[in-house]
C-alpha cells in the first residue's frame, strides 16, 4: 500500500519533468544534467523546512506571512538560488529554453518529496493526491517555467538587462506563489473559483514562454539546415 502511494506521489512531478524535457525542440539537454537538478530540489526540501519553522517561531503566523514569507519566499528563493549558482555559468545552459527546463526541474524535485512527504505523513485518496498534482505539483513546476524564462533572458543578455531579467525570475515566481498560497489561506470555501482561472493563466503563460524560448534557439538555425539538406 505505502508503495503505491509513494508511486502516485512521485508520478505527477516526473510525468511533467518528461512533458518539459520533449519540449526542448531543437538541443536537448543531458538528461544526467537534468536528474541533478531534479536531485537538488529535492535535496532543498530539507533546508526549507528548518528554515520555515525558524521563519515561523521569529516572526509568527498570518496568512501574509504564511504565504508570501514562509512559503513562497523561502522555497523560491532557495531554487533560484541553486539554479544561478549551479547551473547559470555551466557550459551545458546555451540556449534559452535551457533555462526553463532547469528550472522546472528543481521545482519539480522540490514538489515531488513534498508530495511524497505529504502522502506519507497526511492519509490521503486518490482524489487528494489528483487534486495535489493538478495543484501544487503542476504550480511548482509552472513557477520554475517562468522563472527559468527570465533566467534564460539574463543569460543572453548583458549589463543593466541581463540585471533586470534575474531580479525579475525571481520576483516574479515569488510574487505568483506567494498569490496562490494567500487564496488558498484567505478563501477557506470557494477557493476553487479563484484558483482555477489562476492556474490557466499560469498554463497559457508557461506555454507561451516555451514558444518563445525555443525560437530564440541558436540550433534552430541548424535544425532546419539539416532539414533542408534531408
Amino acid at each position: 500500500m505505502l508503495v503505491s502511494v509513494i508511486a502516485a506521489a512521485i508520478a505527477p512531478g516526473i510525468s511533467l519533468l518528461i512533458y518539459l524535457y520533449l519540449r526542448d525542440r531543437y538541443n536537448a539537454e543531458p538528461i544526467h544534467m537534468v536528474l541533478r537538478m531534479f536531485l537538488l530540489g529535492v535535496l532543498i526540501v530539507i533546508p526549507v523546512m528548518v528554515i520555515q519553522r525558524g521563519l515561523q517561531l521569529w516572526l509568527g503566523e498570518t496568512p501574509f506571512l504564511s504565504a508570501f514569507v514562509h512559503s513562497a519566499g523561502v522555497e523560491e528563493f532557495l531554487k533560484w538560488f541553486v539554479l544561478y549558482h549551479f547551473i547559470y555559468n555551466h557550459t551545458e545552459f546555451d540556449e534559452h529554453y535551457d533555462g526553463i527546463l532547469y528550472a522546472a526541474s528543481i521545482s519539480i524535485g522540490f514538489a515531488t518529496m513534498e508530495n511524497v512527504l505529504y502522502a506519507i505523513i497526511t492519509p490521503v485518496s486518490f482524489s487528494s493526491l489528483l487534486m495535489r498534482a493538478l495543484l501544487p505539483v503542476s504550480g511548482h513546476a509552472l513557477f520554475g517555467v517562468l522563472m527559468g524564462y527570465y533566467v534564460g533572458k539574463a543569460k543572453f543578455a548583458s549589463g543593466r538587462s541581463s540585471k533586470w531579467f534575474l531580479a525579475i525570475s525571481l520576483l516574479l515566481p515569488f510574487a505568483l506563489h506567494g498569490l496562490y498560497d494567500w487564496i488558498l489561506l484567505i478563501f477557506k470555501e470557494g477557493w476553487l473559483w479563484f484558483i482555477a482561472p489562476f492556474m490557466i493563466i499560469l498554463w497559457i503563460w508557461g506555454l507561451y514562454g516555451m514558444n518563445r524560448a525555443n525560437s530564440r534557439s541558436p540550433f534552430r538555425l541548424i535544425h532546419r539546415e539539416e532539414e533542408i539538406k534531408l
